[in-house]
């Protein structure tokens, strides 16, 4: 029996914000940012030109040291494929795949860093049955691989989001 997602929602309420955040600092090129009354400069995320380029970047990610050390999972290779679909990018553990979609409304969304750690993360899951996909521990994997990959100013604005939008973390 599937386990109960029921912080889904929740968790793409928190990155939408952050994307959001990130996208407003490439279009206006401040990368400054107040959090809660402190300042915030944020890294650059890293965009992606094809499924290609996404594949590269998902085996460099997995064949870090600390993420090797950390998830036995990294040692399965991920296999990225485009997705006819245009709202989400998805994560089949079956055959472990990346499904991503490459253009929506004109514009690339999915093919940016937070949304293939976000789909790493779930690929990482050492009990992917045992546990809701957007639950506690999804959340704790995501935020490591945000703060080890894009950075520490990344990671806590997305903690801190993910806080203020209900989101429970373990």
């Amino acid at each position: 029996m599937a386990v109960r997602d029921a912080q889904r929602s929740l968790v793409y309420d928190a990155e939408g914000l952050v994307r959001g955040m990130f996208e407003r600092a490439d279009e206006f090129g401040t990368r400054t940012v107040e959090l809660h009354g402190s300042h915030l400069t944020l890294p650059v995320e890293r965009r992606f030109a094809s499924v290609e380029s996404v594949q590269s970047y998902t085996e460099r990610v997995l064949a870090l040291n600390w993420v090797r050390a950390q998830w036995e999972r990294a040692a399965l290779p991920v296999t990225v494929r485009a997705r006819a679909g245009a709202k989400a990018a998805h994560y089949e553990s079956a055959g472990a795949v990346l499904a991503i979609p490459l253009h929506a409304g004109g514009s690339a969304w999915a093919l940016r860093e937070l949304v293939i750690l976000h789909e790493l993360a779930h690929h990482l899951d050492p009990e992917p049955t045992e546990v809701a996909p957007h639950g506690p521990q999804f959340c704790a994997r995501y935020l490591e691989l945000v703060d080890g990959v894009i950075g520490p100013e990344a990671a806590l604005l997305l903690r801190t989001t993910m806080y203020s939008c209900g989101v429970r973390i373990a």
